[in-house]
């Protein structure tokens, strides 16, 4: 081994810490070594504080700005024990609740005992004048919260993996993460926790686990599902299934056979023959798919034997509205009146939410207790503007919260508590999946109707299954298809090229004007600058649209192109740094007051409140759009507001945010704005699609512009990948209806 890679110790006391980042646990700190000399260290030594012994082992490096510093490789820290370290050590700010102040107070009176005390004994600084028992109980949660973390964060740094994992473990497993761990390292790869297969099964193979191990081939076998649930499918064939898990942890097929015959026994894994395929399905999807077909099929066979005049009602209807339905909302509303389920379905400018308020004013006019639903925050709020009712996310309607352990989605409205309504409406149905809409049924009363409406050219769900499509292909449910563009937006270009794209035609790139238009740019940076340039000065100022409402789109996440960059850039334009600005640094992103942020996961446990503290609530859903408020760096919180629901994140919550100037097509479904700025530049094919060209296209209300290659818009137009899930709704509702 070469004498500059030979790994040396070093060890020392932890003078300050420069640097530090949560999600990596990436840190620089200042080290006083035995020689008594001050000297930098970097490298992942997660939740490093002033005052602690530091023993790492590492290589001395020169860094071409900072100078000489030591690389650690590995890292082991010892909790002070003299008062002189221990008050550096709690004076840092590293325990929520204690400052140098109180942390003199402690050292005065606990001395070499107070971290113990705090640890162990945290009833006894309430004799310190000014600590009470509530304040005194959270410091020492924090306390125990940051060593139990730590202890978990350099197991998992010691085997090369990210720390962020450590810090989900805890959050779920709390004191008990570590020893689970050990046991059972594919708890890594569980959905909640976040990590790959490949991380868990690293960590177990490091640890001792035999390749050919049934735990670690069965955990394979489910990760496949559980991996392919992200790809839409509800099920995977069984050879399919026993192929790519052979590939994946290369072993041969006859041992990952033998581990699909054991979760089969266990329950772990459902196997069916339909229609022709030999289908494996995780048990919550099977029931998912299974139920939703017969409760749907069930609703299907309902007829309502209305008593009432609809020719007259109709007629009273349009009196009392000042408007004339065409014969096909009328056919509509009959439908709607005699069928417990109806689909309505179609794409922009056809009249669908022309035909949801003819619904709801009828069923208003009969007495029919309404309820209006969507599947984002955004969706919810567009139901509302444009029917002057309130509607609500599926999630917030039929209260979902996490389970006591924090690892799965309850709902406290089900087959127990059902919702208090005789109808549902529910808007862009395409992004339902099949578990959400499996809980939407199991809520609805047995009588209770329910319409769905949606476009099913748009995206399919994000989540398994492709329920809307294959409602309509069935070909047993009521479905009414609006195909002709009302007179009033027969002049929208958006919505003639939204047509145009989804028939498979180039949109007309001829003229820039009315509501669409395309800039031509060939390079990524000149894209990136247009789009810059007209967010912060161009829109604002020659059209009178605001920076807030304007919503960049992209295909992708990567790339000079993608959102991650584009977000960059766009914060340095419209929420540059000042000095009257708090922010926090976490990871490569700063969060800072001012900044458009958006909700990337569903969080049902976080707490949010009205501006004025007359309503509170729980839950904020993926895809929600807020602005930060506040940031709290003393606190250790960061406050945002999502359309006047008020919530705060911890830092440690901070991955449940990313910027939201720039989103993703995928991200933007279900929302409408009223410009529209979309990024073409080329991305992997998967992401270059029809389906995604039209989509984007179709969220712009008032003004579309598409800055970059046009070439690329026509290649995604001819890039027709109709989405192919393994899923068997279609089929089962069919056999279910008698049509097979």
């Amino acid at each position: 081994m070469d004498q500059e890679k030979e790994l040396i110790e070093l060890s020392g006391s932890v003078e300050s810490v420069i640097y530090k980042n949560e999600e990596n646990g990436y840190t620089v700190l200042r080290l006083r070594n035995e020689n008594d000399e001050t000297v930098t260290v970097v490298g992942c030594i997660p939740f490093a504080s002033p005052g602690e012994t530091l023993y790492a082992t590492g290589t001395w490096t020169t860094h071409n700005v900072h100078g000489r510093q030591f690389k650690a490789e590995f890292a082991q820290r010892v909790m002070p024990t003299d008062e002189t370290a221990i008050y550096q050590y709690l004076a840092s700010g590293t325990v929520k609740g204690i400052g140098p102040a109180t942390a003199a107070l402690l050292v005065q009176k606990f001395g070499k005992q107070s971290l113990d005390v705090l640890e162990n004994e945290p009833q006894r600084l309430t004799e310190i004048k000014g600590i009470t028992p509530k304040k005194a109980a959270q410091m020492s949660a924090s306390f125990r919260q940051q060593v139990g973390v730590r202890r978990l964060m350099e197991f998992i740094c010691s085997f090369d993996l990210r720390p962020v994992l450590a810090m989900r473990m805890y959050k779920y497993y709390g004191d008990k993460a570590l020893d689970l761990l050990r046991e059972n390292p594919y708890l890594l790869a569980a959905s909640h926790i976040g990590g790959s297969f490949y991380e868990a099964d690293r960590l177990a193979l490091d640890l001792g686990f035999d390749e050919h191990n049934r735990s670690r081939v069965s955990a394979a076998v489910l990760f496949e599902l559980q991996h392919n649930l992200g790809n839409g499918h509800c099920f995977i064939p069984r050879e399919k299934l026993v192929a790519v898990t052979s590939e994946l942890i290369r072993v041969e097929p006859e041992s990952v056979e033998e581990s699909v015959k054991d979760l089969i026994e266990s329950g772990l894994l459902r196997f069916e023959e339909i229609a022709g395929c030999r289908a494996c399905y995780l048990p919550e999807l099977y029931e998912a798919e299974t139920d939703t077909a017969t409760q749907l099929a069930r609703m299907c066979r309902r007829r309502f034997d209305e008593k009432a005049d609809l020719n007259a009602l109709i007629a009273q209807l349009e009196q009392k509205l000042g408007i004339r339905y065409a014969k096909l909302q009328k056919d509509t509303l009959n439908l709607a009146l005699k069928h417990q389920l109806l689909v309505i379905t179609g794409g922009p400018g056809t009249g669908k939410t022309t035909s949801i308020r003819a619904i709801l004013a009828l069923f208003d006019e009969l007495g029919i207790r309404t309820l209006l639903t969507a599947p984002t925050g955004r969706a919810a709020k567009r139901m509302t503007e444009l029917t002057g009712r309130e509607a609500s996310t599926i999630h917030r309607l039929l209260g979902a919260k996490f389970d006591e352990d924090g690892e799965r989605v309850i709902f406290s409205k089900n087959e127990g508590e059902r919702l208090e309504c005789d109808a549902v409406i529910l808007d862009e149905c395409s992004m339902v999946d099949i578990q959400l809409m499996d809980a939407l049924l199991k809520a609805l009363p047995p009588d209770a109707r329910l319409i769905l409406v949606g476009d099913a050219d748009q995206l399919p769900s994000v989540g398994p299954g492709n329920v809307f499509s294959a409602v309509i292909r069935s070909g047993a449910v009521a479905t009414v298809r609006l195909t002709e563009i009302f007179r009033q937006n027969e002049g929208s270009r958006i919505i003639k090229n939204a047509h145009l794209i989804n028939k498979g035609e180039h949109p007309d790139f001829s003229a820039n004007t009315g509501d669409f238009f395309r800039l031509k740019r060939l390079q990524a940076a000149s894209t990136v600058d247009t789009i810059v340039e007209l967010c912060a000065s161009r829109l604002p100022q020659k059209m009178q649209i605001p920076s807030s409402e304007i919503q960049v789109l992209s295909p992708t996440r990567k790339g000079e192109l993608g959102t991650v960059n584009l977000n960059k850039r766009l914060q340095e334009a419209l929420n540059p740094s000042a000095k009257e600005k708090k922010e926090k640094l976490f990871g490569d992103e700063v969060f800072r007051e001012g900044d458009r942020v958006m909700q990337i996961r569903n969080n049902y446990d976080i707490l949010w409140h009205n501006e004025n503290n007359t309503a509170a609530g729980l839950g904020i859903f993926n895809g929600d759009i807020g602005n930060i408020v506040s940031v709290d760096l003393e606190g250790e919180t960061l406050t945002v507001d999502f359309d006047g629901r008020i919530a705060q994140y911890g830092f440690d919550s901070l991955l449940e945010l990313e910027h939201a100037w720039a989103m993703t097509v995928h991200k933007a479904q279900g929302s409408e704005y009223r410009a529209v700025i979309l990024a073409l530049g080329n991305s992997a094919p998967m992401l270059m699609t029809r389906d995604i060209l039209y989509t984007a296209v179709t969220r712009a209300k008032d003004l579309l512009i598409l800055v970059g290659d046009e070439e690329v818009a026509h290649r995604m137009v001819d890039n027709y990948r109709p989405s192919k899930r393994y899923c068997a709704l279609r089929v089962r509702l069919r056999s279910l209806c008698g049509l097979d």
